[in-house]
């Protein structure tokens, strides 16, 4: 099935929240662009809904004024379509603090228009409270952080959200987030969904399974779940040989550490490959995040891995390569034994139950 086939697909269901969960690289940005593609007016060509993904993040570019050695370091916005909007941004800068305030930012920023202002915003400056006068680099993490809360901000904005109001199609939201951070940006989607739920149809895709697990958990189980219930599809997005397909899980409520485990277990039986790591590592993190600590390491050893750094170094180093399942390099035997040893610890340990895949 094409991309552009499971976009037809999205426009037909009954559900007004559409949860998708799929590993990185599967498709989901492409299927954003398809679904914006399937859903233009035919006799206009506009769009009919809005729109964050990676092109969103990828209209933030760092000039790093790296002959000046940063003394005007600044984040630059490239022109788009929204600098239309800018303006009411410009003008009322703390709509951006507002959303920004659930992360509690250790920094603080200037919007710098263009001349013509009606142009929109064509920088932004940062830096620490006490001292308006240097410029700062913030983090990749607290950087995705600004440019979610800029996006949410222009839904505010009159003239953009509220015209092309047939939808709103979030993806991924959470890269370079550490799970504290996840959980707020949980929160800031929970708000759009209770705003807009009944008036349009929220899509909101993601590889994390933390952020996901919370917002179905919510939507499914939580203390409003009475009214999201029966308006939310959960759907997985995955590949089967070279196809793409969009599933309905089978049971009403779909546990995705569950579904890596799955995944992980039939890659245990067939061919370990070194990405799978990244799976291991992602499963790891869930299940310390559900101890509070947060540390992988800590998981490692309250499983009974006792060489935990050297193991955390070979995770690690392969955790930070491309998740996709095309990917051809194996695992050498000594990565097979880790590998192994710890995810057969890690179902012992905590009386995992699931079924093949």
């Amino acid at each position: 099935m094409s991309l552009d086939t499971i976009a037809n697909q999205l426009t037909k269901l009954d559900e007004n929240i559409v949860l998708i969960y799929a590993f990185n690289a599967t498709g989901k940005t492409r299927l954003s662009v398809a679904f914006k593609n399937a859903t233009k007016d035919p006799e206009s060509g506009k769009h009919t809904g809005v729109y964050y993904n990676a092109f969103s993040e990828d209209l933030f570019v760092w000039d790093n004024d790296e002959e000046n050695d940063g003394v005007n370091i600044q984040l630059n916005i490239l022109p788009s379509s929204l600098n239309k909007f800018h303006s009411f941004l410009y003008e009322n800068s703390d709509l951006v603090m507002d959303k920004l305030a659930m992360y509690s930012p250790e920094y603080r920023f200037r919007f710098s228009p263009y001349q013509d202002i009606e142009k929109g915003i064509e920088s932004v400056t940062f830096f620490i409270e006490d001292d308006e006068e240097t410029a700062i680099k913030i983090s990749r993490g607290e950087e995705r952080i600004f440019v979610w809360c800029f996006f949410l901000a222009l839904l505010d904005v009159d003239g953009w959200a509220d015209v092309q109001d047939a939808h709103i199609f979030i993806d991924d939201p959470v890269s370079s987030l550490d799970e504290h951070n996840i959980f707020i940006t949980a929160d800031t989607i929970f708000q759009q969904i209770e705003n807009h739920y009944l008036k349009k149809r929220i899509i909101i895709t993601t590889h994390h399974i933390g952020l996901f697990s919370i917002l179905a958990d919510r939507l499914k189980k939580g203390e409003k779940s009475g009214r999201y219930d029966k308006l939310t599809g959960l759907k997985i997005l995955k590949r089967v040989g070279e196809k793409l397909v969009l599933e309905t899980p089978k049971r009403s409520v779909f546990l995705y550490h569950l579904h890596l485990l799955q995944v992980l277990d039939k890659a245990t039986k067939n061919q370990l490959y070194t990405y799978h790591f990244a799976l291991l590592r992602q499963l790891i993190e869930n299940i310390a995040s559900f101890l509070g600590t947060g540390k992988a390491s800590h998981t490692l050893r309250e499983i009974g891995i006792e060489n935990v750094e050297e193991i955390m170094i070979v995770i690690n180093s392969h955790s930070h390569k491309s998740v996709y399942y095309n990917q051809t390099e194996m695992m050498n035997a000594t990565e097979q034994s880790y590998f192994n040893d710890i995810f057969r610890k890690l179902v012992k340990k905590y009386n995992f139950v699931y079924t093949a895949s």
